[in-house]
């Protein structure tokens, strides 16, 4: 008897119970109770909130723990803004499409995204037609979902915040939009299709990865602020200036503003060109008949070298340089712009270099109209 000459035998812990297949059973039907009783304890809620008048419904976190209640578009047939951001959503249900007079709706910080995050139809039902804010800030959407491009009476989109790495060239159909947020993601690009949009006085796009503008954004001659801080721009496209009604633009923490960069990288014009140049800088008069069609054509696309003391033109072969331009007298920005040979280049490598007296006279010029048409720059 090994135990009873060493002591008293150590006590052996009670091994919990075991769960039968019945006691699984039970605590999944409790969990369905309670999901139940949350159910009805919130359409009893809106039971007591229900008005035919009601325009405007706030569903919080404590009011909606699941998805929406199925009888929503009955109890409020009128209703014009609804807000059900933060209550944890991971889909907008069909619920949704029968209300034809809702113009708001704000589902900001849920965790909509995956398949299914928004109604089948929505594009062709009442609320498609009647919507015109959306805010689906603070969510999971990897890709501008496409029910969204069918939505043509939208007004505002805010998808700030989420996992976006492209804008679809498809966003010009968007054809009403005046105000389009898309910080906050992993954007790389924007489309030039961007610029098809008639209407836009707002585009924030900071805090994303750009390295470029298209020069269409010019197109956008109803835009009035334009956000693109903390992106990897280095410079800008000239024609930029064309933004007429741009008041505002938001520029700090990209390169451009801490360094300066510089290309002049220059191909040679061949034999073609030099002849081209010749013909146009120099007036030769020629007739389509003088000439085979292809090289009429070559002719007709001449370019003139901006450099106002040159006079010279280019065809393939151009100095794509940066530019400094004075916004307001105070600011310097980088725009970019062609050359037709190097010899048209001024020293502007870098923030401290002075410019040429030809650099500061054309920059004075274009500063006398930029100054009027650009009120509020901000770079730090």
């Amino acid at each position: 008897m090994a135990a009873a000459a060493g002591g008293a035998a150590p006590e052996l812990e009670p091994e919990p119970p075991r769960r039968g297949p019945a006691a699984e059973e039970d605590e999944e039907d409790e969990e369905q109770a309670a999901a139940t009783a949350a159910e009805a304890e919130l359409a009893a809620e809106l039971a007591a909130l229900r008005s035919a008048d009601a325009r405007r419904l706030v569903l919080s976190p404590r009011r909606l723990s699941g998805p929406l209640p199925a009888g929503l578009s009955q109890w409020f047939p009128a209703l014009e803004v609804l807000d059900v951001s933060g209550t944890g959503l991971a889909e907008l249900g069909a619920e949704l499409l029968a209300l034809p007079q809702l113009h708001t709706l704000l589902a900001k910080n849920n965790r909509l995204g995956g398949p299914g995050s928004l109604p089948k139809g929505l594009g062709q039902a009442p609320l498609g037609r009647s919507l015109r804010v959306l805010n689906l800030s603070g969510n999971r959407f990897a890709e501008v979902p496409p029910a969204l491009l069918e939505l043509h009476g939208l007004q505002s989109l805010s998808l700030g915040g989420n996992r976006l790495h492209s804008i679809p060239p498809e966003i010009q159909e968007l054809r009403s939009l005046e105000f389009l947020y898309l910080g906050g993601n992993f954007i790389t690009s924007i489309p030039p299709e961007l610029a098809n949009l008639p209407f836009l006085n707002y585009l924030v796009l900071c805090d994303n990865k750009i390295q470029s503008i298209p020069p269409q954004l010019a197109q956008l001659h109803s835009l009035r602020s334009l956000s693109l801080h903390n992106n990897l721009l280095t410079y800008l496209p000239r024609e930029i200036l064309n933004l007429v009604h741009l008041e505002e633009l938001s520029l700090r923490g990209n390169p451009l503003v801490v360094r300066f960069v510089r290309d002049l990288t220059y191909n040679p014009p061949s034999l073609q060109e030099l002849a081209g140049r010749t013909i146009k800088t120099r007036n030769v008069p020629y007739a389509p008949s003088d000439l085979p069609e292809n090289l009429v054509r070559y002719l007709s696309l001449a370019s003139n070298c901006p450099n106002p003391k040159c006079g010279g033109v280019y065809f393939d072969s151009c100095v794509r340089q940066i530019k400094f331009v004075d916004f307001c007298g105070k600011y310097r920005l980088p725009l970019m712009h062609y050359l037709c040979s190097p010899e048209c280049s001024s020293p502007c490598s870098s923030a401290s270099q002075s410019s040429t007296s030809q650099s500061e006279s054309d920059s004075e010029d274009e500063a006398s109209v930029a100054a009027r048409r650009m009120q509020k720059v901000l770079l730090g």
